[in-house]
């Protein structure tokens, strides 16, 4: 009953199993039509559109996203282009000269991964990666790290991007740290929209990053974060967004920063974006499509999903080699854990030649399920696989 919101994508794929929507999604139609407006809007305005965007769309797509996480401030959310962008201004806060320590997980996506490790490079970054599995004692073994050392950056995901293994309760890692200017970042992108989350007791303490090209579905291009109310943090990356509303004042001896989420504003970006997001937003609220609704639709394909590999009994893909520990704190995909890359890589091109998209990080081989889908996924075409 969803598909109708998918016509143009799924008229555009015909015959395409689509099961890679954890890494790019469908777009609904309304995305179009915004990508339209966009361009209508900048021709009405001109010059004046930073204006409309900043007293009109940016604040309604605030408002949405903190409604969607239980946000009480909803002027604490800033965007930019990407979320390394807005991860990297809460890197700048930091002395890069003086020595300070992260800790992290093994499973962080890429961006994080890399940026950590060339900054250990040339500075003196200390990091400790604590190993995601087994997953039955990660929070724990998380939290003693915690107890242990003293941090300047705690950086985590809320689902993990590798295996779409969920944190069970972010409320008693954060609650473990002590020291208040320990700065605490989750990476929320595999969460928003998909998982219900409920950010409200944590507003206060944590920065929470997230997007629009996943679960979304606006497309990429426009993320955002949270910032924690209150922040005094002065990042050193900065660009004129952070200083909009003060354009026209004269400048004072320091550099100022606004009180709420534009303090980690950077400069112009394609605000077609934020459209996109718009839309969605406000098709599903029209809809009556909560992110509760959409995750138990997608609950019910995953559990088929297993049903399915059971009557299937192959040997390549089964339950007993897909990355899960409890039903209730899992992504919206699953991965499989496959003898190697090279594996992961023949199974997923050998699906690919069978209309089955899906894709591969490492050895892990990852089906996606969105609300586009139905039950119909047929994978018995594995069975000829050699």
């Amino acid at each position: 009953m969803y598909k109708k919101y998918y016509q143009h994508f799924l008229t555009a794929n015909i015959g395409v199993q689509h099961y890679a929507s954890h890494s790019h999604h469908y777009w609904p139609d309304v995305t179009r039509e915004a990508m339209l407006q966009y361009w209508d809007d900048s021709a009405k305005y001109v010059d004046a559109k930073w204006n409309y965007f900043f007293s009109e769309k940016v604040p309604a797509t605030q408002k949405s996203i903190a409604d969607i996480l239980r946000l009480s401030n909803p002027e604490q959310i800033v965007f930019a282009p990407n979320t390394h962008e807005l991860l990297f201004r809460v890197i700048s806060c930091f002395d890069l000269k003086k020595s300070f320590r992260v800790l992290t997980t093994d499973s962080e996506f890429h961006s994080f991964d890399r940026q950590i490790e060339r900054l250990k490079e040339d500075s003196s970054v200390h990091v400790d990666k604590i190993a995601t599995l087994p997953f039955k004692s990660f929070e724990i073994r998380f939290i003693e790290a915690i107890q242990k050392n003293k941090y300047e950056l705690i950086f985590l995901s809320q689902v993990f991007f590798n295996s779409g293994l969920a944190v069970q309760s972010l409320e008693n890692i954060v609650r473990a740290v002590q020291d208040s200017n320990t700065v605490i970042v989750v990476d929320g992108y595999h969460g928003f929209m998909a998982l219900p989350t409920d950010l409200s007791s944590l507003e206060d303490r944590i920065f929470y990053l997230g997007g629009s090209y996943k679960y979304a579905q606006g497309g990429e291009g426009c993320c955002f974060m949270h910032v924690p109310k209150n922040s005094a943090l002065r990042p050193l990356y900065t660009g004129w967004f952070a200083g909009f509303s003060e354009l026209t004042q004269k400048k004072g001896e320091n550099v100022s920063y606004p009180n709420n989420g534009l303090r980690f504003a950077g400069s112009t970006m394609d605000y077609s974006a934020l459209y996109r997001l718009q839309a969605v937003l406000q098709l599903f609220e029209k809809e009556g499509l909560t992110v509760e609704r959409m995750h138990g639709h997608v609950q019910q394909l995953q559990k088929n999903f297993l049903a399915h590999l059971k009557d299937l009994n192959s040997p390549i893909l089964n339950e007993k080699v897909i990355l899960k520990f409890d039903a209730n704190y899992h992504g919206h995909f699953f991965s499989f854990e496959m003898a190697s890359e090279e594996s992961a890589k023949k199974v997923s091109e050998f699906l690919l030649q069978h209309q089955i998209k899906t894709d591969y990080r490492g050895n892990r081989l990852r089906f996606g399920f969105g609300i586009y889908q139905n039950d119909c996924i047929d994978l018995t075409v594995i069975n000829s696989f050699s």
